[in-house]
């Protein structure tokens, strides 16, 4: 059985890891993947799309 660490350091997991931001950069990248493969993301606007999604993932990670 398999026991979850809980933290309350805002920078680590449940598991006790720390989220890089890389974690955070990989995440928001496989997001705008999805979004462009189902076509609800166009290369138009692509910046301002990656952006607010990067900081809808750090903050959900980071809060």
């Amino acid at each position: 059985m398999s026991s979850t660490t809980h933290t309350s350091d805002p920078d680590t997991l449940s598991t006790g890891k720390p989220v890089s931001d890389d974690t955070i950069l990989k995440v928001a990248k496989e997001v705008i993947v999805k979004f462009i493969e189902v076509g609800r993301l166009s290369p138009s606007n692509f910046d301002e799309t990656f952006h607010e999604i990067y900081s809808s993932v750090r903050k959900a990670v980071r809060s």
